[in-house]
C-alpha cells in the first residue's frame, strides 16, 4: 500500500498453513477496534474464494457495518434477555473473528490447491519433455549405430 500512499495500521504475517481461530484473532481484533473508535467507516474482507481444484475466485465483502437483511413476513418483535443490544455486543465481535477467519482458510485452500494443480502441470511437462527427449536420443543412437554398420560393410566389401 505504500505506492498507492496509504498507512499500513498492521502487518500480519507468518499465519501459516494450518492456522487457528486465534492465530487469527488479532487481525480481528484490530478489525474490530478500529471500527468502534471511528478509525474505518467500511471495512472490506478480499480474499480468494476455493469453488474447486481448479476454480477459485477472488472476493470482495463488505464486513462493517453489517447491513440487517429485510425478510419479508418477518415483522416480529422478539424479546432478548438480557436486551438486544448486549446480545449484539456480544455476538458482532464473534462474527467478525469467525468471517476472518473463514476468509483465511478459504486463501489457504485456493493457494494450496493452485499450487498442487501447477505442480501436476509442470510434472506433466516433464515427463513429456523426458518421453520426446528419449525418443531424440534414441534415434539419434540408431542413426549411430547404422552409420557404423555402413562403415564395417563398406570396408568389408573394399577388402573382399
Amino acid at each position: 500500500m505504500m505506492r498507492y500512499g496509504r498507512e499500513i495500521i498492521a502487518d500480519f504475517t507468518g499465519i501459516g498453513d494450518r492456522p487457528t481461530l486465534l492465530d487469527t484473532l488479532p487481525i480481528s481484533r484490530v478489525i474490530i477496534d478500529g471500527y468502534t473508535e471511528g478509525l474505518f467507516d467500511l471495512v472490506y474482507l478480499a480474499y480468494a474464494r476455493f469453488f474447486t481444484t481448479m476454480t477459485q475466485r477472488p472476493v470482495l465483502e463488505r464486513l462493517l457495518p453489517i447491513e440487517p437483511e429485510l425478510v419479508e413476513g418477518a415483522e416480529v418483535d422478539y424479546i432478548y434477555e438480557p436486551s438486544g443490544e448486549v446480545v449484539l455486543a456480544e455476538l458482532l465481535p464473534r462474527y467478525v473473528e469467525m468471517e476472518v477467519y473463514h476468509a483465511i482458510l478459504e486463501s489457504i485452500a485456493s493457494e494450496q490447491s493452485a499450487r498442487m494443480v501447477a505442480m501436476r502441470n509442470a510434472t506433466e511437462n516433464a515427463n513429456e519433455l523426458i518421453q520426446d527427449l528419449t525418443l531424440m536420443y534414441n534415434k539419434a543412437r540408431q542413426e549411430m549405430i547404422t552409420k557404423e554398420l555402413l562403415d564395417i560393410t563398406g570396408g568389408a566389401v573394399a577388402l573382399g
